[in-house]
């Protein structure tokens, strides 16, 4: 099998549709993308290049990088994506860990090799040429690896995640139901680079974010619109930060449909964007880096009786786990397992605080506390070692988000104190101090509440506990 064989299916029936489209307007269709990384790959094979090596890559969020990726795959090279709101640091902590023997760089990525001496000495270099020549399809088993990727670190070190071209293949079709469109010629706006990935294999085409992916808290939501509505994007793929700059226009959005997740998708954000763009149909998708999707919910779907339990405090729902996923609560965490769940992490020392074996099967804990109410649906209580005065952190947080004037909260233990800190207008501080006394939490007001590098979309916790 190879993880490439659906989208060069796609290819061949698409043709010259678009399949990814720049912020500049340069596109490429599904059958130039099939040629372009058949040539690359012949090229890169003629350097040397064989099946199973690793490839660390530092290309720019573009067509390029998609050539590039179905090129390794083609000769089943392993691809190794450093977390890009890591920066330098992150990457250097990705050469360590996948210790890979190939760089494969583009625009002034190249000059990276000048500033880590590691790249230095790695043996072959390699950029996004094409050959005269070309190189076909690996047949490669379901376990060959794929891809190496890494979490996000924020709640703790990064730790590498090896996906073979079987799982990928899983985590494919767990999504497809979600993704697949209703209509033909769908264009989606995507800001997660691996559901490109998926869409490519559904035959959707992707148009690329026109802000900094880094800096999502500087995007310009009438940019957003105005580039969308230009292209005919009619679907959105971006995390809340973005559904967050979307919520404060006056005007619709350009989307019949947003996907949502990354981060907790908040219920005065739903209301919000719904209140804004009636007819927008939002989907909330609940999962993680070693499992994406576990669970979700469309918003139409939240009734007056959930909207009343978040805001007393009962928790933020998910919605019933995906068909694909098997989801438990093992003392009052989730965990989750499935093809599309992963099983062990690249360094298996890391695999000891994360996964659990529950009748000889191998189950991922999420470090997320929840419950099922008698529906079966999932509610997310917030990180399982995030408790503060007995209390969980979305239980305050869901309820204190719906206080007049808070525009963010988070609930922190501080010196053996339950802490909630609120981020939003000081008028209304003496009223946020009485509601909180009442749940015995203290109230520190902030001009900004840190969030998670690379979506901005998670409270920094440890950040958050320094600056208090």
């Amino acid at each position: 099998m190879n993880i490439l064989a659906d989208f060069l299916a796609r290819a061949e029936s698409f043709g010259a549709r678009a399949a990814i489209i720049e912020p500049g307007g340069r596109s490429i269709g599904f059958a130039e993308l099939a040629a372009r990384s058949d040539r690359v790959a012949a090229a890169w094979r003629a350097q040397g290049l064989r099946e199973g090596m690793r490839v660390i890559l530092a290309l720019p969020l573009g067509i390029e990088l998609y050539v590039g990726l179905a090129a390794l795959w083609r000769l089943g090279a392993v691809a190794v994506f450093p977390e890009p709101a890591m920066g330098l640091k992150g990457f250097r902590a990705a050469l360590a860990a996948s210790a890979p023997q190939a760089f494969l760089a583009g625009g002034w990525y190249r000059a990276l090799r000048f500033l880590l001496p590691d790249l230095w000495r790695m043996p072959m270099q390699l950029r996004v040429r094409e050959g005269d020549d070309t190189a076909g399809l690996a047949d490669l088993s379901p376990e060959a690896p794929a891809l190496i990727s890494f979490t996000s670190g924020s709640t703790g070190a990064p730790k590498a995640i090896s996906r073979s071209h079987g799982f990928l293949a899983a985590q494919n079709a767990a999504v497809a139901p979600m993704l697949t469109p209703e209509r033909g010629g769908e264009i989606d706006l995507v800001a997660f680079p691996v559901f490109v990935v998926a869409n490519l294999a559904l035959g959707v085409a992707s148009l690329l974010p026109n802000w900094k992916l880094t800096d999502p808290r500087g995007a310009d939501p009438a940019a957003i619109c105005a580039y969308a509505a230009r292209h005919g994007a009619g679907r959105a793929l971006v995390p809340p930060s973005i559904c967050e700059a979307l919520a404060g226009m006056s005007a619709p959005t350009p989307f019949a449909q947003i996907f949502t997740g990354g981060g907790p998708v908040y219920p005065d954000l739903i209301a919000r964007l719904r209140a804004i763009h009636p007819q927008l149909r939002l989907t909330v998708v609940y999962g993680s880096t070693e499992a994406e999707p576990i669970a979700q919910l469309d918003a139409e779907e939240i009734s007056d009786a959930d909207w009343a339990a978040m805001r007393a405090g009962q928790g933020l729902l998910a919605g019933p786990p995906v068909p694909c996923a098997r989801v438990k609560i093992h003392d009052d965490e989730i965990v989750v397992t499935g093809d599309h769940v992963n099983k062990g992490y690249l360094d298996p020392s890391r695999d000891a605080s994360t996964k659990l074996r529950i009748a000889g099967e191998i189950w991922h804990r999420t470090g997320d506390a929840g419950r099922f109410d008698g529906a079966g649906r999932l509610w997310l209580l917030g990180r399982i070692d995030g408790k503060a005065g007995g209390l969980y952190p979305f239980a305050v947080e869901c309820a204190a988000r719906t206080w007049p004037g808070v525009r963010r909260a988070a609930l922190i233990e501080k010196g053996g104190r339950a802490v909630l800190a609120l981020e939003g207008e000081a008028t209304h501080e003496s009223d946020w101090r009485a509601r909180a006394a009442s749940l015995g939490v203290e109230v520190r007001r902030l001009a900004a509440i840190p969030l998670d590098r690379r979506h901005a979309s998670k409270v920094d916790y440890a950040a958050l506990r320094a600056r208090l």
